[in-house]
């Protein structure tokens, strides 16, 4: 059985129905049994759902520049 951990790094190729059929399997039945990872699922369909909502604007130039130096240093904590 799969962990939540693995769980996370599959669910992006879960919504995007990349999973081989072994791999959907698992996930079904860890979702079956996980609470949390359930609601992680979840999660992720309203975030994109939300941000699929959002008006087509280009991103201003310095909020792209944190947002880059945010993620790049998240990694090292």
């Amino acid at each position: 059985m799969l962990t939540c951990r693995q769980m996370t790094e599959l669910v992006t190729d879960h919504l995007e129905g990349r999973l081989p059929l072994g791999d959907r399997l698992r996930f079904q039945l860890h979702l079956g049994l996980c609470f949390r990872c359930r609601r992680y699922l979840r999660q992720m369909r309203l975030t994109i759902a939300t941000l699929g909502k959002l008006p087509d604007q280009p991103m201003p130039a310095a909020v792209q520049a944190e947002l880059l130096a945010r993620f790049r240093g998240w990694k090292a904590r």
